[in-house]
């Protein structure tokens, strides 16, 4: 059974609802297919929340029209007979009551969450009720009966392998099986979601849990490129991908898919396709356990990178000063993308500046600390053992007119990292593009 998750464009109107079915229906064979809100319909969700928590309710109420208008209105475009279309219209009534019901109450974190879980109760309601009038056999299983996490906020495998084996076997002989993305239940039973890689997430943990032949991430995007093609010129999707680089290419910049989202598929050994609902025949970029060798495959930035530097000769030979330095890191909860050391220094990047001040302050206990923001880390990834001579030469050679803060090379055997202003991130971007893809 193949998984497939699409995402809030692919169901963003009526006509791209009916464009998923023909795709999920296409090959006849039974397929798991995970959906994501409408979109706008979360941030609509969002703006409700705020408003209540302003303890504003008709602010919240105004919202609420507008969303069951708009809703209402794609009932007329979606559904043929007149039974469904009145069995839908009074599903989604009951969804605005229901959040209309949270304007009379103590508005907390709790109920937020339930509010924002509503965009993909309604949008899995709407894509199986069409399918149904369709006469394709399909089901809708509830996510809040088996998607859980733990009392660390992470996933529980065993748990979801559990409860999602049970359901599979009561609900034996349909083509087509549709749960809500994003959203669970913490360890307490309480309305959650899953927060990092939302509906992706889902689709992977579901794949392993099923051990899927195949997990497929449906978005408006034909694969992940080999660079970024609101920044650089004569880009091209990369058809194949290490799990090790895709996570790369992700945590530093590829908006495509979050990093952490194909983790399940990974250890499971289930690959993952990322797909375009606008076209669906492309390739694609498929992600698996298999190193295509001797190739560089894309590049990623990431912006708004800060460099902090602390320079201490009396310290840095010192056993611990480094445990000392990441500690303070840690404190504040703070991660660091990059790190390079020097007989007298050590430097390290980090992306939030929320307790920049206090972890300066701490750091200065141990040495002179330099800070630069407006930064940028660049990311070429592809398979760079360092048994590959000559690849490191190509990549410097292609930066070799950009200046560069700090360089990493060696912490994996998949990317080299540099750091730059983020006023040459354009220039570098597109350098490494010519003298690496299209020459």
């Amino acid at each position: 059974m193949k998984v497939m998750k699409f995402g809030g464009t692919s169901v963003g109107t009526p006509a791209r609802m009916k464009d998923v079915t023909k795709l999920v229906t296409k090959s006849g064979e039974p397929v798991f297919v995970v959906l994501s809100a409408m979109s706008g319909t979360t941030n609509s969700l969002v703006e409700i929340s705020d408003y209540l928590y302003k303890k504003n309710p008709d602010g919240a109420n105004e919202v609420i029209n507008q969303l069951e208008r708009k809703y209402m209105k794609h009932v007329d475009e979606l559904y043929s007979t007149d039974d469904m279309k009145a069995q839908t219209r009074e599903f989604l009534g009951q969804e605005m009551n229901f959040l209309r019901s949270f304007t009379k109450e103590l508005f907390t974190s709790f109920e937020e969450k339930s509010i924002v879980a509503q965009g993909e109760m309604m949008s899995t309601n709407m894509v199986v009720n069409y399918m149904q009038e369709q006469g394709i056999k399909a089901v809708l299983l509830n996510a809040l009966d088996f998607m859980r996490t733990d009392k660390n906020s992470e996933p529980d495998p065993v748990y979801i392998k559990e409860k999602l084996t049970a359901l599979m076997e009561q609900n034996e002989g349909y083509q087509v099986y549709i749960t809500q993305g994003f959203i669970c239940r913490n360890a307490y039973g309480e309305v959650d979601n899953l927060q990092r890689g939302g509906s992706d997430y889902t689709a992977s943990l579901i794949g392993a849990a099923l051990n899927a032949e195949e997990i497929q991430i449906w978005t408006d995007i034909d694969g992940m490129h080999n660079n970024d093609p609101r920044v650089v010129d004569k880009t091209a999707p990369v058809h194949q991908l290490h799990f090790e680089e895709a996570a790369e290419l992700a945590y530093f910049g590829a908006k495509i898919l979050h990093p952490t989202c194909v983790q399940p598929a990974k250890y499971a050994g289930i690959p993952v396709r990322l797909l375009n609902t606008m076209q669906p025949d492309a390739e694609g970029t498929t992600i698996s356990n298999k190193t295509e060798y001797g190739k560089i495959k894309a590049v990623a930035a990431k912006d708004n990178i800060i460099a902090i530097k602390i320079k201490s000769s009396r310290m840095l030979l010192a056993t611990g000063f480094l445990r000392k330095v990441f500690e303070i890191f840690e404190s504040y909860q703070t991660p660091i993308d990059m790190v390079c050391t020097s007989e007298v220094g050590v430097s390290m990047s980090i992306d939030n500046s929320a307790h920049l001040g206090e972890i300066v302050d701490e750091l200065k206990k141990y040495g002179t600390v330099t800070v630069d923001t407006g930064m940028c880390v660049i990311c070429v990834v592809g398979d760079l053992d360092w048994s590959n001579i000559g690849f490191e030469t190509m990549v410097m050679d292609a930066m070799k007119n950009i200046p560069v803060r700090m360089i990493s090379y060696g912490g994996s055997n998949y990317n080299i990292s540099f750091l730059v202003k983020e006023e040459d991130k354009k220039r570098a971007l597109q350098s490494l593009s010519d003298h690496l893809f299209n020459n």
